[in-house]
């Protein structure tokens, strides 16, 4: 399988699981507690890890005692972290969660107080070494120097970029990326409909291959040779636990497409590994679907 680094946060979440989500200024029990790690990039690369991947994360270390729990979990799935950046003092990310059982919603509370990954960090890194690079469309500047940097060292390296939030001046960054991943809560940032949001990002990204997740409607997304295809959402018995859904289908994304499989394969098995993940709490033994499973879908040619 392929050698996957991703560029990110870790951070450490803090769930509580609730019957449903209470009103403001209420006090009521949690039916659950659970303290784990958590951070796009490295939910992306937990999964990955799952499908078989050697993963390797690039992100902000600080010696302190949450980062224990990043540090464990990251040894669970052999997931490197020699390319982090390691501050002596400061605090990990952290997010407060709450997670409805009534529909799986998660209300998130983040709390941050940590430098970003830098490009000079980046640069150190060996990318020869790697089969496809993954980021987090987040601290511009340096992502765009990071970006530009591997477009000039290793031009023919497979990128993919999670755009989640419509950060100003982020679509600087669609034209170094052959896979965008973008969030339904851009396109709604944005006023545009997901396939509206798809055809303008490949007018600066051209040869790329443009996804936007639709949750439990599915995705939606443009080849690199301009055929629209849809997939439908895979849905679970029971939704469970929402936390993770998007991260796990960038990873399948980018499991699929790294092995060979056209972009609506690939939009399928995402669907069908994000509706998995849905069913159950957190990422740890996920049920992995068939690589050839697919819940529908149509191509527009």
């Amino acid at each position: 399988m392929a050698k996957i680094l991703a560029v990110g946060i870790a951070t450490l979440d803090i769930v509580n699981e609730v019957d449903t989500y209470p009103d403001e200024d209420a006090e009521v029990r949690a039916l659950a507690h659970s303290v784990r790690r958590g951070g796009n990039a490295t939910n992306t690369l937990v999964v990955l890890s799952q499908l078989g991947h050697g993963c390797a994360w690039a992100g902000v270390l600080v010696d302190e005692p949450d980062t224990r729990v990043v540090l464990e979990e990251l040894g669970r799935y052999r997931i490197r972290s020699d390319y982090c950046r390691r501050l002596p003092q400061g605090k990990l990310p952290t997010s407060y969660i709450t997670v409805s059982r009534a529909n799986g919603s998660r209300t998130i509370v983040h709390y941050r107080d940590l430098p970003e990954y830098d490009a000079d960090s980046f640069a150190r890194i060996p990318l020869e070494e790697f089969d496809w690079l993954h980021f987090e469309g987040r601290n511009l500047e340096q992502v765009l120097r990071m970006l530009r940097h591997v477009k000039a060292r290793t031009p023919t390296l497979p990128v993919s970029l999670e755009v989640e939030k419509a950060h100003d001046g982020i679509d600087r960054l669609f034209p170094f990326a052959d896979l965008l991943l973008f969030s339904s809560g851009f396109a709604r940032q944005r006023g545009l409909e997901p396939a509206e949001l798809a055809y303008q990002a490949r007018r600066l990204a051209p040869r790329a291959a443009v996804v936007c997740s639709l949750g439990d409607r599915g995705a939606v997304g443009i080849s690199g040779d301009g055929v629209v295809v849809t997939a439908d959402a895979c849905h679970p018995q029971r939704v469970v636990d929402t936390l993770g859904a998007g991260d796990t289908f960038n990873a399948g994304m980018i499991d699929a497409l790294q092995r060979g499989a056209g972009l609506q394969a690939a939009m399928q098995f995402a669907c069908a590994l994000a509706g998995a993940k849905c069913g159950q709490s957190g990422l740890h033994g996920l049920d992995i679907p068939s690589r050839n499973e697919t819940c529908h879908g149509q191509a527009d040619v």
